[in-house]
């Protein structure tokens, strides 16, 4: 049913295929599960919550929580939602998305185009859906990287009533100069700030929220060394590798190699799951890992678990592959995690 579907959606422009895939979800709400390969039970604990499996969604695909129960009836473990920033903003220029399909591929350059805040959160209390969401928390375009903080904390304070962990992300390449946040010294400033307000919202709120950060994949052995260096200090409950890469030379001579903007999808995979090795070897222990990016095939899935990533996500090869996809990557990291 999804191939012809995606046959339709891919004769539109990308982001309006988007859209009125997410406008159909949003519909159908718990009515989607006839689309559903479910992935089998398999329960799995991260950041110290419990899932039905470890299969969750990437954010991005759902930023304003749009179609929360429709994208739940297809079986995911865990949502996540956003990236959301304080005020509404429109994102970049259109066009932003451009596909690949040659190599189940997407670039693009969005921007944290979003509704804001209270209308995520609003999304999220009038959602049928109990299990796990995140909100994954960014800044305003217009907020300099000074007085970043101060975004992340008002984000975090409208969304910790609702959010099942929050995750920062200052990794997306399509807000300029947010990357710099990943930098040794501002990264660990920046969980620090974050981890004291959530113990001050949590003894207000009598519930504790987890905090992950998503990191780039493009990092160089130093950056990265001082990137973990951080984040073992400021101690958060997880990371999320990675997010887009801003390097298309995968893409070779395609037209889409030369727009702007992060490439996601099948040419990622073996970058993310570097990123994703060398994370598990250095960071301590007591952080959870959930591996992201280049998931078009069950055995990608279970290739991020046996490097060591507690739950994975997906997005772009959902795009591809639909919800057989769900599935596949549920069956093959269960395979592989119950041996």
């Amino acid at each position: 049913m999804y191939r012809l579907a995606r046959s339709w959606l891919f004769r539109r422009d990308p982001e309006r295929a988007h859209d009125l895939t997410m406008a159909a979800l949003g519909k159908a709400g718990g009515f989607a599960r006839v689309l559903a390969h479910r992935p089998p039970p398999c329960p799995v604990e991260v950041m110290g919550l419990p899932l039905p499996n470890p299969i969750g969604l990437a954010a991005g695909l759902d930023k304003d929580g749009e179609a929360i129960d429709g994208l739940a009836a297809l079986g995911f473990g865990f949502l996540e939602l956003g990236t959301v920033t304080p005020r509404p903003q429109p994102g970049n220029p259109q066009p932003r998305m451009f596909r690949v399909p040659e190599q189940q591929a997407l670039v693009n350059r969005m921007g944290f185009n979003n509704a804001g805040v209270d209308h995520l959160v609003g999304q999220i209390q009038k959602a049928r859906f109990r299990g796990v969401i995140g909100v994954n928390i960014g800044k305003n375009k217009d907020t300099p990287n000074e007085r970043a903080v101060d975004d992340y904390v008002h984000c975090l304070r409208q969304a910790f009533a609702v959010a099942s962990y929050i995750t920062v992300n200052v990794s997306s390449p399509n807000t300029a100069g947010l990357r710099d946040l990943q930098a040794g010294d501002a990264m660990y400033a920046l969980l620090s700030d974050l981890k004291t307000e959530a113990e001050a919202l949590a003894r207000k709120h009598d519930r504790r929220v987890p905090m992950a950060v998503k990191v780039a994949p493009d990092q160089s052995p130093e950056s990265l060394e001082a990137l973990v260096s951080a984040i073992n200090r400021a101690a958060p409950d997880g990371v999320i590798a990675t997010n887009t890469t801003v390097d298309k030379s995968a893409l070779g001579d395609d037209p889409v190699a030369d727009e702007a903007g992060g490439l996601s999808g099948a040419p990622l995979l073996e970058r993310a799951n570097e990123i994703l090795a060398e994370l598990r070897g250095q960071l301590d222990d007591r952080i959870d890992l959930i591996g992201v990016g280049g998931i078009t095939r069950g055995e990608d899935a279970a290739a991020k678990v046996q490097l060591g990533a507690r739950a994975v996500q997906i997005y772009s090869g959902l795009i591809y592959r639909g919800p057989e996809l769900l599935g596949e990557a549920g069956h093959a990291a269960a395979d592989y995690l119950q041996r």
